[in-house]
């Protein structure tokens, strides 16, 4: 039988070399999958084009107490309040004078400087415009009443008055020997005030939570503990009152709801949006605004039975939500997720000269953001 080494040798290594380049092959495959999911899950997050978004240039600072008012942007230059379009137009001014401070309703203003006080509807035209029995350390508005607290820091007087000026209450005894930290309208047609007071000379810090039926009685009074409470939110028909280990949930004579108390510990308030139908949204930000860093990593949307948390794509400076869309802002980018998906899709922010944004102020009711950099604050589309 004839001798075929030779021929064995070269097909094993042509056997080799065959196996050789399938694996490599093989593995460039692999790396060219795994560098297409890498790029469409950038994609997704990152690909947004700016076209889809604009950016309008409005005539104030970060500084100048920007708000957003309905449709609208409000903010005081020290001298007068402007109230601004989504474009930058001023649609009017108002004369204050220096050191004021303003609060808003969907419909009203009000504005405090020392002990002047001014009630002002939507279209800049004061309905009220006098002095108050003290000094007003804040006044805040409904769609039918104004309260100011006035007076000495540690026992003052709520003051409520018609959106005409008309006095309608007034109480001292409840904030005998108290800090008032907040108060706000609530119900139906804002017939209930709630307030937040803190008990200073007590053996231990006490918050408290007063409720009352306008013009009528105190409807009930609740002591919250040592934690500070720092946001009473009215949805879902019911009082939801946030402290800073725990969200109790009362009705609207200040009774307890004990099966609705939620842990948030570690989470602080940012926004909530109400449908016409069923549960409110409560957006919920990790260690946000508070911290060093001032950043916001991880959101967290309590709605009904639902607990969700979402992380987002970088590193953000605020967060919103409106309708079922979740808005977030990093230094240059926007993010939109639906609350019910958990992934975002970034757009780049159309800002001048390479921009960064450091501030968030809030959306309108039309659909805009409003952003602040170092030195310009801008009006952006949202998209949907």
């Amino acid at each position: 039988m004839p001798r075929m080494t030779g021929h064995l040798k070269y097909s094993n290594v042509a056997s080799s070399e065959k196996k050789r380049y399938a694996q490599i092959r093989s593995w460039a495959i692999l790396i060219f999958i795994v560098v297409l999911i890498a790029a469409g899950i950038y994609a997704i997050r990152h690909s947004g084009s700016t076209s889809e978004i604009s950016s309008e240039l409005l005539p104030c600072t970060a500084s100048q107490d920007v708000t957003c008012f309905g449709d609208s942007v409000l903010y005081y230059d020290n001298a007068s309040i402007h109230c601004l379009n989504a474009s930058g137009g001023v649609r009017w001014s108002l004369p204050v004078g220096a050191n004021a401070h303003f609060s808003t309703s969907s419909t009203h203003i009000v504005v405090w400087s020392g002990s002047r006080l001014f009630i002002v509807d939507k279209n800049g035209r004061p309905t009220y415009n006098e002095n108050q029995i003290a000094e007003i350390q804040f006044a805040r508005i409904g769609s039918r009443y104004c309260a100011a607290v006035v007076g000495d820091d540690t026992s003052p007087t709520l003051v409520i008055r018609a959106l005409d000026g008309t006095s309608v209450d007034e109480e001292s005894e409840a904030y005998t020997k108290k800090m008032m930290l907040d108060c706000g309208f609530y119900g139906e047609a804002d017939q209930y005030l709630w307030t937040l007071s803190m008990d200073i000379y007590g053996t231990a810090v006490n918050t408290i939570l007063n409720t009352f039926q306008v013009g009528k009685m105190n409807t009930g009074i609740v002591s919250l503990g040592e934690f500070l409470a720092y946001k009473v939110l009215f949805a879902n028909n019911a009082l939801h009152v946030f402290t800073t280990q725990q969200m109790y949930t009362f009705d609207y004579k200040g009774v307890q709801n004990m099966s609705d108390t939620r842990l948030v510990y570690g989470w602080y308030f940012l926004d909530c949006f109400q449908p016409e139908r069923g549960n409110a949204y409560i957006l919920l930000a990790r260690n946000p605004k508070r911290s060093m860093l001032n950043v916001i990593t991880e959101l967290r949307i309590l709605s009904g039975s639902m607990d969700r948390r979402y992380t987002l794509p970088k590193a953000c400076i605020g967060a919103s939500i409106q309708g079922k869309n979740l808005y977030a802002f990093a230094a240059d980018y926007l993010y939109r997720a639906d609350v019910d998906k958990q992934s975002f899709y970034g757009y780049r922010l159309p800002l001048q000269d390479g921009s960064e944004i450091t501030s968030f102020f809030g959306l309108t009711t039309s659909g805009r953001a409003i952003v602040g950099t170092s030195t310009a604050v801008y009006s952006i589309s949202l998209p949907q």
